[in-house]
């Protein structure tokens, strides 16, 4: 039973980051219909960016929590730049292109930006200063880390305010009419390309997020390390219901809990495989996911 609740936890750890990656694919693919395969660079490019922040405040003296906060908000924003870059420079020319061209200049974005971080930073892993997050609180033999506390607490935070921010908010509001119909919505005023702009911004901050508590939970980063976690993120975004934020959320939960689940009692050779095999699954026998797709009250 210990083993079991130990799983668990960790599996809602990964889910959590799993989370924060797949929605900002449905936040894009909502607005726009594109799915942004240079998504998983952005996840790569925050945690590079997060260990050359924390490691140069840490040298400064800075306290630890103060650290990470302070690191963690500039990195978002790092990125939400980033992505807004990639938007005008990639997608915004071909917005009234074919699907397959736009899919085409996705490929090569993320092509552009993993070669990038290879060039600019070596193809060595990076190591975090793992001291700041060391320790944790002990059940018996369940063991709940104080970085998995910090994941799963920075997690709720950043999807309670994201769901603020699409429901309660009139940019949410704008979003959400932008993806339904773009040209009414530019009958009643609204900016279509500053709100997909602010779409990109707002998924790549997320993602930013979850690269650097990567970097922190396993302790290093590597240039390429935003593939195989992005195909995930979005195999969850596919699971959830692609366009759907609530289906994100629960996509990303039940990949990680599977990955974490499959290794713990069946192989860790093979736990990126039943990750997969559910995504087929839920292609053939649900297409549009478990919550559905595109659905009117969570559409981004």
């Amino acid at each position: 039973m210990e083993y079991f609740i130990q799983q668990l936890i960790n599996g809602i750890t990964l889910g959590g980051v799993y989370a924060l990656v797949a929605l900002g694919y449905t936040m894009v693919y909502g607005i726009i219909q594109l799915i942004n395969f240079a998504h998983g660079e952005f996840f790569a490019a925050g945690g590079y960016m997060g260990v050359i922040l924390i490691s140069w405040l840490a040298a400064q003296g800075v306290p630890p929590t103060i650290c990470l906060v302070l690191s963690l908000g500039l990195t978002m924003g790092y990125c939400a730049l980033l992505a807004t870059a990639v938007e005008q420079v990639a997608y915004r020319p071909l917005r009234q292109s074919s699907r397959l061209s736009v899919l085409l200049s996705a490929l090569g974005m993320s092509i552009f930006l993993q070669n990038g971080l290879m060039l600019t930073q070596g193809v060595y892993d990076r190591a975090y200063p793992t001291e700041i997050t060391r320790g944790g609180l002990h059940f018996g033999m369940v063991t709940f880390s104080y970085m998995q506390i910090l994941i799963v607490a920075v997690t709720a935070i950043l999807l309670v305010g994201l769901n603020a921010l699409v429901f309660r908010t009139r940019i949410g509001k704008a979003m959400r009419a932008t993806a339904q119909d773009k040209t009414m919505s530019a009958l009643v005023g609204i900016n279509s390309g500053r709100i997909i702009s602010l779409t990109f911004a707002v998924g790549a901050g997320l993602a930013a997020a979850a690269g650097i508590m990567v970097g922190l939970y396993y302790g290093s980063v590597r240039y390429d390390m935003g593939f195989v976690p992005g195909i995930k993120a979005f195999a969850a975004a596919v699971l959830g219901g692609i366009g759907n934020i609530t289906g994100a959320m629960l996509g990303g939960f039940i990949i990680g809990m599977v990955e974490i689940m499959a290794a713990g009692y069946i192989s860790s050779e093979y736990k990126d495989v039943f990750a997969f095999i559910i995504l087929i699954a839920v292609l053939y026998f649900m297409p549009t996911g478990i919550m559905g797709e595109n659905v009117d009250d969570t559409r981004v």
